[in-house]
């Protein structure tokens, strides 16, 4: 048990100071813009199918689950005022951000796992290169950037999703939808869903680089690897929302 604690504390000071060494990094050079414009690409451009579609079909059933729900007290043609607080102080950076988790964050771990197993990022140390300056940096920059811009184009969709049920299904007119999801809409919700992006695009990189990192065992490791980091990734999107919410509310005075 007490070597099991020693791991986790040694874990937890190892992932800081990794955290530590990529800001420190970021203002050194060289600053590799080629290779951050490709993980951009590798995270954002190759990351919007799954997006687009989680979040409109998301956006659909919820309008559907709330219509129906709201129809019982004669008020469901407010379905677009609670969809469009719920998508953008939460659904939006929350679902994305597991997306994201999932496809790049495992992406990122099993990448850099196999780097570190076959010696490449020794290689790459002897050869006078800063693996974390061209491998860590990189993509947390490209998260930092791409997963806002993704969330953006997120709750943009999920509106999306929501107007197709909304006339379709629940007879409500496109104006008075759209009305509704944007006159309730204010800058702080907005200010809220960019903060948690910013953060959930930054927890992230910063685990799935870890984990990479840190991987041991050949092949069988970087398979362990993959699963550690959309794991942890996970939950820590999901504790931190908690948190992020609780000192946004109490900042923005919403």
């Amino acid at each position: 048990m007490r070597n099991q604690l020693d791991r986790f504390f040694i874990s937890v000071a190892e992932f800081f100071e990794l955290g530590g060494n990529i800001f420190t990094s970021i203002f050194r050079k060289p600053f590799y813009a080629e290779d951050t414009l490709y993980q951009m690409y590798s995270i954002g451009i190759q990351s919007l199918p799954i997006v687009t579609l989680t979040n409109f079909f998301t956006g659909m059933i919820y309008a559907l689950q709330t219509g129906h729900e709201l129809a019982i007290f004669g008020a469901k043609m407010y379905v677009g005022s609670l969809l469009s607080i719920s998508f953008i102080r939460e659904l939006g950076p929350v679902l994305t951000a597991l997306v994201v988790a999932g496809r790049v964050g495992a992406g990122i771990a099993a990448e850099l796992g196999s780097m570190k197993v076959t010696e490449q990022i020794d290689a790459m140390r002897a050869m006078g290169t800063d693996p974390i300056k061209k491998l860590a940096v990189t993509r947390v920059l490209a998260g930092l950037i791409t997963v806002p811009a993704l969330t953006i184009l997120a709750n943009g969709v999920g509106f999306l999703g929501g107007f197709f049920v909304a006339t379709a299904v629940l007879d409500i007119t496109a104006k008075f939808y759209w009305k509704t999801v944007f006159d309730i809409l204010t800058i702080d919700d907005v200010i809220m869903s960019i903060l948690k992006s910013v953060v959930f695009g930054l927890i992230i990189v910063w685990v799935a680089c870890y984990v990479g990192f840190s991987t041991t065992g050949g092949t069988e490791g970087v398979g362990r690897s993959t699963t550690k980091s959309v794991v942890i990734s996970s939950v820590a999107i999901l504790v931190g929302d908690y948190f992020i919410t609780q000192v946004l509310l109490w900042v923005l005075r919403i």
